[in-house]
């Protein structure tokens, strides 16, 4: 009996249960993408139910509820270090948040408002302060919808190793058996390709790793969910990371093109900044309703890069009511013009367009080009459409300033003191109307020489002709080191209406002086210019953290260094040298700094102005350092570069050790 008993478990065994039907997330949420707030990139673990509180109150305050803000969202560390013994149930800090979770949903909901929490698919969140959700679904979905939680945002800390599919589906299963509306935020980080399987399971996912503020982790970023346009749609999101908007760590033309470009990318829209904190501009850029409008826009296409080459982008985003949104972005350190044209943006044929510039509110009249002169890292963004009324609106006429590159590989904004450089004023006629009397101007800093090398003036500018003048600039030898700024105008009749003008401007750097002395050095002479692909260039230490300040002791495979220069790929140091020193060599690899992760891979270069003097090849983690020298003679620069080595940028932190020029 017990041998015929084993033989039908075992076939009972052996025959398949059928699966429960799969549940999809909830459809009727997230038809836009997300809008809010999230605390971790201002506060990571410093978090109290305080500010939570006051992002609320300024939502409504500062006109971002108006302007269609809603989740109010707290991130990891709000929870106890343990569960409730009794129930099993997560609890709240009870320092952090006293009142606890429910009170503080009550309050932001209070204000018309919606609250979002926060955990981890894993044993424990990523900061290790709490538990996570793993084998606890049900029990914590349900405390969360007990709660009035209306968004959750799932991380990916201490998985366990069980598959991301498994783990998040059954979190999406667990939320829909509430019955409470809950947006579900999948976290996990792109690893595991999420807009691949996301669709049904979540209402966004995160394509990339964590943001932080800086330009050139924004630009990674964009550069890795900007190729998945055809995943996204109303109620499934790509999403690249909050917005790292008035953080400060940018400029407010950087946070104008992260902004811009999120939007236009229907990305999620949370604000990653301490609004009781932020500066006037930046909030500006936030509360920008025109550009909400594209992010928001119901037919919920993710904008399509059309034009990607030398780091000029053109992005197109079909609108609900037939127009076409455009970002024209400048990836690249100089200024720049960008343009398109109606027909590649898919408008019908017409005589004329209308192009709104949504940065300034203002209707143009185009023949059909689209364009915008931009400075490094700018970008335009308009909404343009066939119109039976674009003679009503003024001209667009694109008005540049540019500066003629006088060292191959250099910025051309970047120029010495005492030598002279070519400023060239182009104006050109966009409108399908003429437009009478064109003629540019140009104005340098008082003490700059200027000399006007040619300067044209058209009686009648019609549709695609341009006028233009080149100007001589000498910087006086005295030049203070720093930004300065040009100047350059076109004014124009048009007709029936009186004066126009158009002013531009473009940024120019005085380096400091070359270095004196025979040997330096490096981490001791003052930088040009220097990015890196996470936080700033770090003298004598390794990279650390984006915040800057943090490094270690410059170590490669062990060995050591009192001196040198600590960066991040991707990375490029600029040090005007003036044509005084003669080679630079250092000492490069991947420094020991690489967290608990054996990763690591990247190419260390020497440039003299344009040209590659030396070049490591590809150097990974497990390498000693490897010595590289380079001529410099007679080169006015010295460029470093730092590229990853083909294995994406994660932990490529690379040391210049031991760091010197000979001068």
């Amino acid at each position: 009996m017990r041998s015929l008993l084993t033989a039908l478990a075992l076939v009972a065994a052996s025959v398949a249960v059928p699966a429960p039907p799969a549940v999809a997330a909830d459809p009727t949420l997230a038809l836009t993408p997300p809008m809010g707030f999230n605390n971790w990139n201002t506060t990571g673990c410093d978090i109290n139910e305080q500010m939570i509180r006051d992002m609320a109150d300024i939502f409504v305050s500062k006109g971002l509820k108006d302007a269609g803000y809603q989740y109010v969202n707290v991130d990891d560390c709000w929870a106890d270090a343990t569960r409730d013994p009794e129930t099993g149930r997560l609890r709240n800090h009870p320092t952090r948040f006293p009142s606890g979770m429910k009170a503080l949903a009550d309050y932001v909901h209070a204000r018309g408002l919606k609250f979002g929490i926060y955990t981890s698919a894993g044993t424990l969140t990523c900061a290790k302060t709490m538990p996570g959700a793993l084998d606890h679904e049900e029990l914590d979905a349900q405390t969360f919808a007990d709660w009035g939680v209306d968004y959750l945002k799932y991380d990916n800390c201490n998985n366990q190793g069980r598959p991301a599919l498994e783990r998040y589906t059954k979190m999406r299963d667990a939320l829909r058996k509430t019955g409470r509306p809950i947006v579900y935020s999948i976290c996990e980080w792109g690893q595991n390709k999420p807009w691949e399987w996301g669709k049904g399971v979540g209402h966004l996912w995160r394509t990339t790793g964590d943001i932080n503020d800086t330009w050139s982790k924004t630009v990674e970023i964009l550069k890795l969910n900007a190729p998945l346009d055809q995943y996204a749609g109303p109620g499934h999101w790509n999403d690249p990371d909050m917005l790292e908007v008035g953080n400060g760590r940018q400029t407010t033309t950087e946070y104008q093109s992260h902004f811009a470009l999120w939007s236009i990318m229907a990305a999620p829209l949370l604000i990653g900044a301490d609004l009781r904190k932020i500066a006037p501009e930046h909030l500006d850029i936030l509360r920008n309703k025109e550009i909400i409008a594209v992010n928001q826009d119901k037919l919920g296409v993710q904008g399509k890069v059309i034009h990607q080459k030398d780091g000029h982008w053109v992005f197109v985003k079909p609108l609900a009511n037939g127009d076409k949104a455009v970002a024209l972005f400048n990836e690249s350190e100089v200024n720049a013009t960008i343009s398109t044209t109606a027909r590649e943006l898919g408008l019908p044929r017409s005589v004329g367009y209308t192009v709104r510039d949504l940065w300034q509110h203002k209707n143009f009249q185009s023949a059909g080009r689209v364009s915008a002169s931009l400075p490094p890292h700018g970008t335009a963004i308009f909404r343009v459409k066939a119109s039976q009324d674009w003679f009503t609106h003024e001209p667009a006429i694109d008005t540049s300033l540019d500066i003629a590159e006088k060292y191959a590989g250099i910025p051309s904004t970047i120029t010495p003191a005492g030598e002279p450089f070519v400023a060239t004023v182009t104006a050109t006629n966009q409108a399908p109307i003429p437009v009478l009397d064109a003629s540019t101007s140009f104005t340098a800093p008082a003490g700059w020489k200027v000399e006007k090398l040619s300067s044209e003036r058209a009686p009648v500018l019609l549709t695609s002709q341009s006028v233009q003048s080149k100007w001589r600039v000498t910087p006086p030898a005295d030049a203070a080191p720093g930004a300065h700024v040009l100047n350059g105008s076109l004014g124009v009749t048009w007709v029936g209406h009186g004066t126009l003008t158009r002013p531009v401007t473009s940024p120019v750097l005085v380096p400091v002086a070359p270095p004196s002395g025979a040997s330096l050095w490096a981490s001791d002479v003052t930088f040009t210019t220097e990015r890196s692909g996470y936080g700033p260039v770090e003298r004598d230490r390794s990279n650390g953290g984006y915040l800057g300040g943090d490094g270690k002791t410059l170590t490669i495979n062990g060995k050591t260094y009192e001196k040198g220069l600590g960066a991040h790929a991707n990375a490029e140091l600029i040090l005007y040298v003036g044509g005084r020193c003669t080679s630079f060599s250092s000492d490069v690899g991947i420094d020991d700094e690489r967290d608990v992760n054996q990763q690591g891979s990247a190419i260390f270069e020497i440039w003299a102005d344009g040209t590659r003097v030396a070049s490591s090849g590809v150097r990974t983690w497990k390498d000693d350092a490897v010595s590289i020298s380079g001529s410099l003679q007679g080169a006015k620069f010295l460029r470093l570069v730092l590229n990853d080595g083909g294995d994406g940028v994660r932990f490529d932190r690379g040391d210049f050790a031991g760091a010197k020029l000979s001068c």
